[in-house]
């Protein structure tokens, strides 16, 4: 068994080349604490541990299962998360979500952050972490914020990134006011082809009806209830969805910016409140 073995179980599934490689090194260096510097040591690996790492892979061909479920973490800005089925897998274009909201609290020394659908908890414990911010997280799903809480409790930042069960701003108290509201919410509409990793991550935290623009309409409505005054409001956006939101936010919000992603791909909107 070595490691071209392991990565042509992934090839053959589907899955392109490079993302195999990455990923057989992921398991090796997690069930089998086999890391780089060791194959260029030249460090045998028993024949035990192969197999620990074949039957992952293979599980991983078999089921299509993302790769961070399998070994149960994400790499995120700097730290590795606890992932499970019950939330959405960190992804590189949240990051340009979390470096201009971490922006924003510098530059206004704001102090009070709401996350609305916190899921792994990824943004506001970066949030907390990265500024002098308390950060809300906010979800309708138990499950998510257990790991949440794991992730938070993992970080050493339990003070600083707080949770709590609410459906949006349900259970977010009238008297409650925030400086900054960040959100990655829901974007993909329903019905649209996904590839098949897509399906194990939990449907209600990707897939939403109004042509992916129902969840961005109920924030914008609620948002300004919350928002203390000269506070911002910062979303993630879906493919070809920015200048919709923009629209809806016009009402309530001035000085709107949108972001591209390195594909050059609107992907970060704000606005701060009139």
């Amino acid at each position: 068994m070595n490691i071209q073995t392991i990565i042509k179980i992934l090839t053959n599934s589907g899955i392109e080349e490079n993302e195999a490689k990455k990923e057989v090194k992921m398991l090796l260096e997690h069930f089998a604490h086999y890391t780089e510097l060791d194959r260029i040591r030249g460090r045998a690996l028993p024949e035990s541990e192969w197999k620990i790492v074949e039957e992952k892979a293979k599980y991983r061909a078999e089921t299509r299962m993302p790769i961070q479920y399998i070994i149960g973490e994400s790499y995120f800005m700097g730290e590795f998360f606890k992932v499970s089925p019950a939330v959405l897998i960190p992804r590189d274009e949240t990051e340009f979500l979390v470096r201009e909201a971490i922006k924003i609290i510098r530059e206004n020394n704001f102090k009070e952050v709401l996350d609305i659908g916190t899921g792994s908890g990824c943004i506001a414990c970066t949030v907390a972490k990265q500024t002098s911010a308390v950060v809300l997280g906010v979800d309708i799903s138990s499950d998510a914020l257990r790991v949440a809480l794991d992730n938070v409790t993992k970080l050493g930042i339990n003070n600083r990134a707080v949770f709590r069960k609410s459906d949006l701003f349900e259970k977010v108290r009238a008297e409650e006011k925030f400086d900054l509201i960040i959100s990655n919410p829901p974007y993909i509409p329903y019905g649209t082809n996904v590839e098949p990793e897509i399906l194990h991550e939990p449907k209600e935290a990707f897939f939403t009806g109004e042509n992916g623009l129902k969840f961005y309409r109920e924030i914008i409505e609620k948002a300004p209830e919350y928002l203390n005054p000269d506070g911002y409001l910062l979303f993630e956006l879906g493919f070809g969805e920015a200048d919709a939101v923009a629209g809806m936010m016009g009402r309530d919000f001035c000085e709107i910016n949108v972001i591209k992603d390195l594909a050059g791909i609107d992907r970060v909107i704000s606005g701060k409140l009139k």
